[in-house]
């Protein structure tokens, strides 16, 4: 059982008022699950019951008029639902599931939504405490299997314990950097009686557990010293922004500063496309300008980004020029990857906040000229060959195709491969939180279920999953949920009929040695229209608007497969292991 951690201040209570109440009156800890919810706003709740989860379920049944139940076809799904969810309202995805095989079917999103920094409660039933440890029917050790892959995670064993552990675990899946809390819940805890009245308090720090927030001044100082001295300064920010909903800081900073910035995969849709000073993206597949200059610019800010190897390439030649500055919530972070001239431990607003004063108004004009001369090198080379509309329809032409109907306002929710990042280099995003991947973790499966979570999260906004066929197939039975709940999800497959990414490394790196790349698709419409959701297949360029037209006017979900290109290859890359200067173009 894991420690509780001691409670130092608290916000609001809730309590349930029982006129001296006997002890038939008092609330099981399946209902005291139920409150605690509704306390910490919870509206909706993406699961899958079992035995060991049936008396929480049985509780719900009495909640079903305000906590919305989204039953998924299988755990995975419940997660990267409850992720997808999250990542576009900006709150705490709740999912629910049994023991044993419930709670390891959790493990990807997991273990996806710690790498992505992404707040979830997942609360996984247990057998009855008197059994754990005996090898009782469906029990795993949620405890020692979460450990490393969650924030924090915890056994409940006593009714009483519920609602303290679950203000805990709300209060640190969303501090700090966010992550999962896992909350073990054994079968007698949830079905035993609480022995006093129900009372939720609410907390917003833990003796044991503070994140700063505001960062120090002197470390301040010195970063608007580094960044006011500068020839040839480049913000680099991160997913970080858009998590701490800094997206209007970083734009009055970068207006007043002039200095050109990009972003990471996951930072896309922090900064408008068309800003005059954003320059893209960088990472592996990401634009030729973007990469090259950080081995140019004399002061690197980061911004609520960690230097993932697929933003670094080589790390020990990244920006070996430049001073770094380092602006991160967790400090464990900082120079873990690249030394830094000037770190600043806490929030990307409250940084960017203090930060602005002390800056001077910048013209950059030169600079970020340097950087266009570049854009126009890989126009050229990449951009007019995946547009210029020969031979079978090209995965960009798509992508652009959609981003041009959609204003650049839908949420997209890509997989992971080829298509995802063809998605980010051709959709162009005007809203913030409008690209949801799984990037860490990079886990094939999590379009589907992520994006009927986004739609749940934004049910006004449009929401489009784009998915290559080999993902599809991961979690193609959640198109049961998406059809029973109604939800207006639009997706799209660009089937290639291969495991596009692999194949394209298999060529590139491994002499055209194509080891198991290649897919014998289903019928992907028939399958949608068994489970009750409509769609078609365009195969012919010259319907492609109007089969796009079919898929966005639809008030219902849809289902677009789209024939393209078979061995088409994503460019720009950077080959793993090289530097970032050593982009290749083609």
């Amino acid at each position: 059982m894991g420690n509780l951690l001691e409670v130092e201040a608290k916000q609001e209570t809730f309590s349930i008022n029982l006129e001296q109440p006997q002890k038939k009156d008092f609330l099981s800890g399946a209902q005291a699950m139920m409150e605690c919810l509704l306390a910490e706003g919870v509206d909706t709740i993406f699961g899958y019951p079992g035995g060991a989860i049936m008396p929480t379920y049985d509780a719900l049944y009495d909640y079903i008029d305000r906590l919305n139940h989204i039953l998924v076809r299988h755990e995975q799904g419940a997660g990267h639902a409850a992720q997808g969810y999250s990542r576009v309202s900006g709150r705490t995805g709740v999912c629910l599931v049994t023991s044993g095989p419930g709670g390891t079917n959790l493990i990807t999103p997991i273990a996806d939504a710690i790498i992505d920094c992404t707040p979830l409660v997942c609360i996984v039933g247990q057998v009855k405490s008197t059994l754990l440890g005996t090898d009782a029917f469906q029990e795993t050790d949620m405890i020692g299997v979460t450990t490393p892959v969650c924030k924090w995670n915890y056994q409940i064993t006593s009714a009483d314990e519920v609602p303290e552990v679950m203000a805990k675990a709300f209060y640190i899946a969303q501090a700090g950097k966010p992550g999962p809390v896992v909350i073990d819940f054994t079968r007698d805890a949830q079905a035993s009686k609480m022995t006093e009245k129900f009372e939720y308090k609410k907390i917003n720090k833990l003796v044991t557990y503070r994140p700063r927030i505001v960062p120090k001044q002197d470390q301040i100082e010195k970063a608007a010293e580094l960044i006011n001295k500068a020839k040839r300064p480049y913000i680099l920010f991160g997913h970080g922004v858009l998590i701490a909903e800094a997206v209007p800081e970083l734009l009055e900073f970068v207006e007043k500063t002039d200095i050109p910035c990009a972003s990471t995969l996951l930072g896309l849709s922090g900064m408008p496309i068309d800003h005059p000073n954003y320059m893209g993206w960088l990472g592996m597949h990401g634009m030729y300008a973007p990469n090259v200059m950080t081995d140019q610019c004399d002061v690197l800010i980061a911004i609520g980004m960690r230097f993932d190897d697929r933003v670094t390439g080589d790390s020990t030649k990244f920006a070996k020029q430049a001073k770094i500055i380092h602006i991160e919530i967790d400090p464990s972070e900082i120079e873990k990857i690249k030394k830094t001239e000037a770190p600043v431990v806490g929030d990307a607003k409250e940084a960017l906040k203090l930060l602005m004063p002390l800056v001077k108004k910048g013209d950059f004009s030169a600079w970020k000229n340097e950087f266009r001369k570049l854009d126009a090198k890989e126009h050229e080379k990449v951009t007019l060959r995946d547009l210029k509309g020969e031979g079978k329809i090209k995965m960009a032409e798509v992508v652009a195709m959609l981003s041009d109907k959609t204003n650049g306002e839908a949420c997209i929710v890509v997989d992971v491969g080829q298509h995802q990042m063809v998605t980010a280099r051709y959709y162009q995003f005007r809203k913030p939180h409008s690209y949801i991947a799984s990037g860490g973790l990079g886990t094939m499966g999590f379009a589907i279920p992520a994006s009927f979570g986004a739609k749940m999260g934004a049910p006004d906004r449009e929401v489009v999953g784009i998915i290559g066929d080999g993902c599809f197939q991961m979690t193609i039975q959640e198109l049961g949920t998406i059809a029973q709940s109604g939800l207006a999800v639009k997706m799209i497959i660009l089937n290639n009929n291969y495991l596009g990414m692999v194949r394209q490394w298999q060529q590139l790196f491994f002499d055209n040695r194509y080891s198991f790349v290649e897919l014998k698709n289903p019928d992907f419409i028939t399958i949608a229209k068994g489970f009750g959701i409509e769609g078609h297949t365009c195969s012919e360029r010259e319907n492609l608007s109007a089969s796009l037209d079919t898929l966005l006017k639809s008030d219902k979900a849809y289902l677009l497969e789209v024939l393209v290109e078979k061995e088409e290859n994503v460019f720009p890359m950077v080959p793993a292991g090289t530097s970032v200067s050593e982009i290749r173009l083609e």
